[in-house]
């Protein structure tokens, strides 16, 4: 079930996000837990890009086995440990949020925090979606 973007005017334009969502009646909700960037066998990626990658994948596969698709998403929360991070290499986890999620922007919120609970964890991503 795919969603609509809602980017009022009166707001100013987004980048690589929606302000809102809004899918049609009569779909289920699906709510991702965190996923960080690790494999099966919890082994974590190295460096912030690709365990977003790999976490952006993550929570695609559980979209996937609720029957969903990228474009099912109707929103992301990101958890960082370092912003200044995130911020130096935006361009790059651009690309890898392209490669994974096309050209779909959901509602989406980034927050820095002291630390995630996995050690070695970078990134966590939790998502909303409607299936």
């Amino acid at each position: 079930m795919n969603g609509q973007p809602i980017n009022p005017d009166t707001l100013a334009a987004p980048r690589g996000y929606s302000n809102g969502m809004i899918f049609p009646a009569g779909g289920r909700v699906l709510f991702v837990a965190g996923q960080v960037g690790w494999d099966r066998e919890m082994r974590m990626s190295e460096g912030l890009t690709a365990q977003f990658d790999l976490a952006l994948r993550n929570v695609l596969d559980v979209v996937r086995a609720a029957g969903g698709s990228p474009e099912s998403i109707g929103r992301f929360t990101i958890y960082v440990v370092d912003k200044d991070d995130y911020s130096a290499k935006v361009k790059e986890i651009g690309r890898v949020y392209r490669a994974t999620m096309g050209k779909h922007f959901p509602a989406m919120a980034l927050v820095q925090v002291a630390a995630l609970l996995e050690p070695g964890a970078l990134v966590e991503i939790e998502a909303t979606a409607v299936i």
